[in-house]
C-alpha cells in the first residue's frame, strides 16, 4: 500500500517538539495543585488504608489500560495478582494467570521502581511480560525486541479490505534502535521539564516511534505512570490515568491522529493530556472515597477496643456485605459459639456502631456510620 503522507517524524528538526506556553500555564498550575492536594489528603490516613486505596487505583489502571486495546481482564484476578505482589493480602483463591500476572508486573515495575532508569532491556522485559507465549491473538510476534517490519510497515489502518484508510505509519524499523536510544536518553535526563508535561511528551513520542510489533499503547501508558510517579516522588498510585483515557477513548485517538501530522507543535496534544490528567485526579474521589470513608469510620471506632472478629466483620460491612448480618451469619463467618457472637454484637450495639433490627423471624444488624461529613474531599 503506497503512502503519500508526511508525518511528524519526517520533519528535519524531529524530535524537537515545541508548544504555545500561554495555552498551558494555567493547566500546568492546576494539575500540580490537584496532585499536591490529593497526596496531602492521602498522607492524612493510616498506611493500611493508603495501601488499599493504591490497590484499588492500580487494579483500575491495569484493567482499563487493557480495555483500551479491546481486551477485558477479570478484575478480581487482577486485584489478587497485585495484592500478592504487594503483600497486602492472601490474594484470594485464584490460580496464577500468566497473562494477567505479566500486565501487573509491568505496571508495578513502572510505579514501584519509578526512580530506576528506563532502558531498552527494561522495556524488552515489559514486552515479554505482556506476551508470555509469544503470540498476539493468533499472530506470532517478536517478543522482547524491537519490530523488524518483516510483514510490511507498521501502520494504523481502518476500513474494509480494498478500502483501507491509513491513519498513521510509524518510522521504518531500521530507525527504531536509534529513535529509542534518543527517547530513553531524554526520559532519563535530569531536566527542567515539568513532570506532568514530561509524561505527556513521553507518551506521545513513544506512540509515534511504535517500537514493538504489539503492546505499544499499554507500554506507553506504563511509561506515563512511571513518569507521573517519578514527578510526584510517590510510588503509590491513587488515581488511574488509563481509566480516564478509556472513558475518553474516542477523543484520545482523535487528538493523537491530529498531532501525528507534519508539525512539531504539539500544543493540542499537551492541552488534552493535561486536561485528561486533571479529570483523572478528580475522578479519584470516586475511586478511593470508600477507602477514605472506611478510614474515617475506624478513626471514630478506635476508642472502643474492638477485637479481631469485630474488626473483620465491620470491614465486611463497610465493603458492602451482601445480605443481612444476623447472629447466625456472625457465628458462621467467625466459626464461633452463639455466646461469643452475642457478646460481640451486643458490644457493637451499645457502642453505637451497629443498629439492631427485629423482624418476625430473626434480628439483623446494620452499620451506624459516624458523622464524617458528606462534602467531597476536593472542596
Amino acid at each position: 500500500m503506497s503512502l503519500d503522507m508526511r508525518f511528524i517524524y519526517h520533519q528535519e528538526k524531529w524530535p524537537q517538539f515545541y508548544w504555545q506556553e500561554e495555552a498551558l500555564t494555567e493547566l500546568r498550575i492546576a494539575v500540580r495543585y490537584q496532585q499536591g492536594k490529593l497526596l496531602g489528603r492521602m498522607a492524612e490516613i493510616d498506611v493500611t488504608f493508603r495501601a488499599e486505596a493504591g490497590l484499588q487505583a492500580i487494579t483500575e489502571d491495569v484493567v482499563k489500560s487493557s480495555e483500551i486495546e479491546g481486551e477485558r481482564l477479570d478484575r478480581a484476578r487482577v486485584r489478587s495478582s497485585i495484592a500478592r505482589r504487594l503483600n497486602l493480602e492472601a490474594g484470594g483463591a485464584y490460580s496464577d494467570d500468566r497473562h494477567i500476572d505479566g500486565v501487573v508486573e509491568m505496571l508495578l515495575d513502572a510505579t514501584q521502581n519509578c526512580m530506576t532508569p528506563l532502558t531498552a532491556e527494561r522495556l524488552y522485559g515489559w514486552h515479554a511480560a505482556l506476551f508470555p507465549m509469544g503470540w498476539s491473538g493468533r499472530t506470532k510476534i517478536r517478543v522482547g525486541q524491537w519490530r523488524d517490519d518483516a510483514l510490511g510497515p507498521m501502520q494504523v489502518i481502518s476500513g474494509a479490505m480494498g478500502k483501507e484508510k491509513v491513519h498513521f505509519e510509524a518510522p521504518a524499523a531500521v530507525r527504531v534502535d536509534q529513535e529509542m536510544q534518543q527517547f530513553l536518553d531524554w526520559v532519563n535526563a535530569i531536566n527542567v521539564t515539568d513532570g506532568a508535561m514530561k509524561a505527556a511528551i513521553a507518551h506521545f513520542w513513544f506512540v509515534i516511534v511504535h517500537p514493538f510489533d504489539d503492546g505499544n499503547g499499554r507500554i506507553a501508558r506504563a511509561i506515563t505512570d512511571l513518569l507521573l510517579a517519578r514527578s510526584e516522588k510517590n510510588f503509590q498510585r491513587f488515581y488511574s490515568m488509563s481509566s480516564q483515557i478509556m472513558s475518553e477513548r474516542a477523543a484520545y485517538y482523535r487528538v493523537l491522529e491530529r498531532a501525528q501530522g507534519d508539525s512539531l507543535d504539539i500544543t493540542q496534544w499537551l492541552v488534552w493530556f493535561l486536561s485528561c490528567l486533571g479529570r483523572a485526579i478528580e475522578g479519584s474521589e470516586t475511586l478511593v472515597s470508600g477507602v477514605l470513608i472506611k478510614a474515617r469510620c475506624w478513626r471514630s471506632w478506635q476508642q472502643y477496643g474492638l477485637n479481631l472478629r469485630q474488626q473483620d466483620m465491620l470491614n465486611r460491612l463497610l465493603d458492602g456485605f451482601r445480605g443481612k448480618m444476623t447472629l447466625l451469619q456472625w457465628m458462621k463467618l467467625n466459626h464461633c459459639s452463639q455466646k461469643i457472637a452475642e457478646g460481640d454484637l451486643e458490644q457493637l450495639v451499645v457502642c453505637g456502631v451497629l443498629q439492631k433490627h427485629v423482624g418476625a423471624r430473626s434480628a439483623w444488624y446494620t452499620l451506624i456510620r459516624p458523622n464524617i461529613g458528606e462534602a467531597g474531599w476536593f472542596d
